[in-house]
């Protein structure tokens, strides 16, 4: 625009009133370059990297513990339940046959399609494919349960016979692999090959001790999970009457000669021939609630467990002393081109994170440079009227030629 043919009073305030509009301009369309933008919440302080490596990973601080010594399993993990972080861990991606630790993530598929009310009529069919020498909790062809009576089954007796009747309730044990094998890689866990949902030992079946510590820090975050798994003593029926069944885990319930650990939620355990022993553990001491995971300890016995309480013990005295070696969270999916992540990682203003979403900052920009436009709308008005205004009061001529 072209301002030509103005008084001087008419001159000095238009000139007056167009650096207040430049001014404001620029603070509504220049975000980037009157204030830098502030940088997204960064992650902690770790390389996932890390959890790929093998042997022992652990990042202590000056006032750390050392780890346990003696602990035998081939792999395992210490996390914290609330953060997903990692605090130590062995070996986490070995993939190793899950025994019925694999049970968890069958419960994170089915417990959501199943409401605990529903009872169901077993049929000989449903039990055929139960393998032989399966841990059973008594479930017989012809007779009617309840869905949570056959979670108890599943929770505390690792009953294979009650997973295979939940499975064909579910849609048959086909579809219920594919949604245990989609809700493994939603969660994360990329170790995970499902071949049987109750953990029996098939060929291709694993697990690790990282994606068995997800499906534990998941499980507890659902309420129905929670309580079975925690659940030490119940009854099942048999017709007119029933029987007691005790949870397997015996740092649960204190059976054989394991001493409890104060604060156990739970979560599963398992064994199979070919698996060893295999433990999920989970406990809660003060404002802290660690996931524990143990695969095939070499020393036999009940080793799991008290591998699983030495774990325990430095976790809690460790948290807040070590940095974190990984993290339980699933990857954030990279939505933006790697060539527009590697400009802006350029950017003289700051480089965000590979995790942060190179597109969210548009919102605020249209929003801004739409603000930018209406003001600009509005100042040329005002400008109009008060260039009429003063050339009335000083009775100058002014032409504008846009």
């Amino acid at each position: 625009m072209i301002i030509s043919f103005l008084s001087p009073a008419l001159r000095r305030s238009l000139f007056r009133t167009s650096v207040l509009t430049t001014g404001a301009l620029v603070c509504l369309t220049g975000t980037a370059a009157c204030a830098e933008p502030t940088p997204p919440v960064r992650q902690p302080a770790y390389t996932s990297s890390l959890l790929d490596r093998p042997g022992t990973q652990v990042r202590p601080g000056s006032a750390a513990p050392a780890l346990p010594a003696g602990v035998s399993a081939l792999s395992w993990v210490v996390a914290d339940a609330r953060t997903g972080e990692v605090l130590a861990a062995r070996d986490a991606h070995r993939r190793l046959p899950p025994a019925s630790t694999l049970k968890s993530l069958f419960a994170l598929a089915a417990l959501p399609r199943l409401h605990p009310d529903t009872r169901h009529t077993v049929t000989d069919a449903e039990l055929a494919r139960v393998g032989g020498g399966s841990s059973l909790v008594g479930v017989s062809a012809g007779r009617s349960y309840r869905v949570s009576d056959l979670w108890r089954g599943v929770f505390l007796s690792s009953g294979n016979d009650a997973v295979h009747v939940l499975a064909a309730m579910n849609g048959g044990m086909d579809r219920t692999v594919r949604q245990m094998r989609a809700k493994a890689r939603a969660l994360g866990a990329r170790d995970t090959h499902v071949v049987s949902p109750d953990g029996y030992d098939a060929a291709g079946q694993v697990s690790s001790a990282y994606d068995l510590a997800v499906f534990g820090r998941a499980g507890l975050a659902d309420p129905q999970f929670a309580r079975y798994c925690s659940t030490t003593v119940a009854s099942f029926p048999a017709g007119g009457w029933s029987y007691p069944i005790q949870n397997t885990n015996r740092l649960l319930t204190g059976a054989g000669g394991v001493a409890r650990y104060p604060g156990l939620i739970g979560v599963k355990n398992g064994y199979t021939s070919r698996a060893g022993n295999t433990l999920i553990a989970a406990a809660h001491r003060g404002a802290r609630t660690l996931v524990v995971t143990v695969m095939n300890p070499q020393n036999g016995g009940y080793a799991v467990y008290e591998e699983a309480r030495r774990l325990l013990d430095w976790g809690f005295a460790a948290a807040g002393r070590v940095r974190p070696v990984g993290s339980l969270l699933p990857a954030k999916p990279r939505t933006a081109p790697d060539r527009a992540r590697h400009a802006a990682a350029a950017a003289p203003a700051f480089a965000p994170s590979e995790e942060a979403d190179d597109d969210s900052a548009w919102p605020a920009l249209v929003l801004v440079g739409a603000g930018a436009v209406v003001l600009l709308a509005g100042c040329v008005v005002i400008v109009r009227r008060r260039a009429a205004t003063v050339a009335r009061r000083s009775g100058a001529g002014g032409e504008f030629v846009e």
